[in-house]
């Protein structure tokens, strides 16, 4: 790792390689992630009953999280196939973003479960504790707390290497933060301590509402089992974004036996840690959620079902009236 750091040669980074069909595929896929992340994001700006609800607003900040974050990450990853220098400055706030964004998002899937719960459990203080103010103060903890152990590397790595070394040139990870063991070990326990606590506030949501379910109205019984599904999903994508935390030690020890290799585990764990988990959020809501799945359906094509709609209604008016219309024959 020091060595990668120390080189300031740029033409020892780049390896010329032609466009493999991975980053042809990884392309496409972040492709279609951001154009349905874009329509899902359109539609919740442009629908004031979404921007007043905690749950989308809760859903709009993993959509954007989600957005930034695939591309950092994709451009790293580029970076990475092409062993691409890049500057030293531009890679920290790079890796700082990454580390930033990357434990936003499992802290607002755990912040929607106990919206789920409150709602569902509390439904007569659910409009109190989700009121503007409170989301404002929810919000700015999530960021907050997220930004930890993003700046516990930053400022680690910046005091334990000398200052000249933001003058050199790196093939650009978020591994480049942590020159010592002993900074991939903190780093490595704030993430544990994130884990358990995620995990007992998931556990605790999921069996207060079965016990909500089952206590519950043949009313209400539909909806309630509805948002127990929610939770669990939910707590499905979490692991999938938590195990994602714990990928970068298994890239470190690849890395220090075959860089062609680490190379190759990058690319699985973007697939499958990365990009998977964060394409359950828009089937959670996209999908299974019918108010914001009517309001997608008219914005992704244009508002043309409402315009034949208008149209056909016309159209079969018409058809009535010429009927109902009374004949004159002349004599």
């Amino acid at each position: 790792m020091q060595s990668a750091i120390n080189g300031s040669n740029n033409s020892g980074f780049y390896y010329p390689r032609p466009l493999s069909e991975k980053v042809l595929i990884v392309q496409i896929l972040v492709g279609i992630f951001l154009y349905v992340n874009s329509l899902m994001i359109f539609t919740f700006l442009k629908k004031e009953v979404f921007r007043e609800d905690t749950r989308y607003i809760l859903f709009a900040q993993t959509l954007f999280n989600d957005s930034v974050l695939l591309v950092i990450s994709d451009v790293t990853l580029i970076g990475s196939h092409y062993r691409f220098p890049t500057p030293m400055i531009p890679c920290c706030i790079l890796c700082t973003l990454m580390n930033w964004l990357n434990n936003c998002t499992p802290l607002t899937l755990v912040t929607m479960c106990l919206e789920r719960y409150v709602a569902i459990c509390m439904p007569l203080r659910h409009a109190d504790i989700s009121n503007s103010r409170n989301r404002k103060i929810g919000l700015l903890i999530i960021w907050t707390i997220s930004s930890i152990t993003a700046f516990v590397s930053l400022f680690g790595f910046l005091a334990v290497n000398p200052s000249n070394i933001l003058l050199s040139y790196v093939v650009c990870s978020v591994e480049v933060l942590q020159t010592f063991t002993w900074q991939a070990q903190l780093r490595a326990i704030l993430l544990q301590l994130y884990f358990i606590c995620m995990i007992v506030i998931i556990v605790f949501t999921y069996i207060k509402i079965l016990m909500a379910a089952r206590a519950a109205s043949s009313d209400n019984k539909k909806s309630t089992y509805k948002s127990l599904r929610t939770v669990a999903l939910h707590a499905f994508q979490l692991f999938l974004c938590l195990t994602q935390l714990l990928t970068p030690y298994i890239e470190i020890a690849v890395m220090k036996i075959d860089f062609m290799l680490f190379v190759d585990v990058r690319y699985y764990n973007f697939i499958i840690f990365l990009i998977t988990p964060r394409c359950i959020s828009p089937l959670i809501y996209g999908l299974r959620d019918e108010k914001f799945y009517l309001a997608l359906k008219h914005h992704t094509l244009f508002g043309l079902p409402k315009v034949l709609s208008a149209v056909f209604d016309a159209s079969e008016c018409r058809v009535k009236c010429i009927k109902t219309r009374p004949l004159h024959i002349d004599s």
